[in-house]
């Protein structure tokens, strides 16, 4: 059993022009092109049982949007686990995370990079409160050289501001900037997930962050469609775990955290 817990998919109409922009914004070539029916196929070579779908506003105007399109996917889809998205413009965030929460997505995903603020921004303090009444955990693109919106130093303010907000920190807790990940967040009552992580992480280094870390406090996700199912699944088997350390990481941590077990 495996729950990829980091996948984006896209409207038919746009979702070739979107996997291609992020792929120049990365830099870095796109498996697949994001269509719902291109990530069951690919999942299904490794006998994934639940894809956790996310979201990203860059503009606020699309925060409607972006959330209908997650609802209707799920409806559609009983694979699918959706999360919402909102956006530091939108004015009303409040409406929009309530209406979230009764159409029963499970968190917000936020990429700061792409939507131009800092993750600790005071502005978004309101939102963040917000969630975590709603119980609505939020998964944070972590880190990344050429910005500083989303760095592992900024993702520990948020944590210490709102503790009780169950956090994802994606990428191994920080995008290329891993040793900023052990520096700041390693440790701390925060999830990470393996998205985007293993293709470039040295074994020894993931190994000794899942190890100071806690294994119980990984999720295995792919981001897809920058990845392929096998490819990663491959990756991941050769980290130095044990079988339970293994069950926790691929499925039975996701269970917990979206109340599923």
């Amino acid at each position: 059993m495996i729950i990829d817990f980091h996948c984006h998919i896209y409207p038919s109409k746009i979702a070739d022009k979107a996997a291609k922009n992020i792929g120049d914004f990365y830099n870095y070539p796109m498996r697949y092109h994001g269509h719902p029916e291109e990530l069951l196929a690919s999942g299904s070579k490794i006998s994934v049982t639940k894809y956790v779908i996310l979201p990203v506003a860059t503009k606020a105007e699309q925060v409607v949007h972006s959330n209908d399109f997650v609802i209707e996917q799920c409806n559609q889809h009983p694979q699918f686990i959706g999360f919402g998205t909102i956006h530091p413009e939108y004015e009303k965030y409040g409406d929009e995370l309530m209406r979230i929460k009764d159409a029963g997505l499970c968190g917000i995903k936020l990429h700061s990079d792409f939507q131009k603020f800092p993750v600790d921004a005071t502005c978004m303090d309101s939102i963040y409160s917000l969630m975590t009444d709603l119980n609505l955990p939020l998964i944070v693109h972590a880190g990344d050289y050429r910005y500083d919106f989303s760095g592992p130093k900024r993702i520990l303010n948020l944590h210490k501001k709102h503790p009780n907000l169950t956090l994802i920190a994606a990428h191994f807790g920080g995008y290329t900037e891993w040793d900023e990940s052990i520096k700041y967040l390693v440790g701390q009552d925060i999830y990470f997930d393996t998205s985007s992580t293993l293709e470039w992480i040295p074994v020894e280094k993931a190994n000794k962050m899942i190890r100071a870390h806690g294994a119980e406090k990984f999720l295995f996700a792919t981001d897809f469609p920058m990845w392929d199912h096998e490819e990663e699944l491959e990756k991941f088997n050769r980290l130095d775990l044990t079988g339970e350390e293994r069950e926790a990481i691929l499925y039975k941590n996701a269970e917990k955290l979206l109340g599923l077990d």
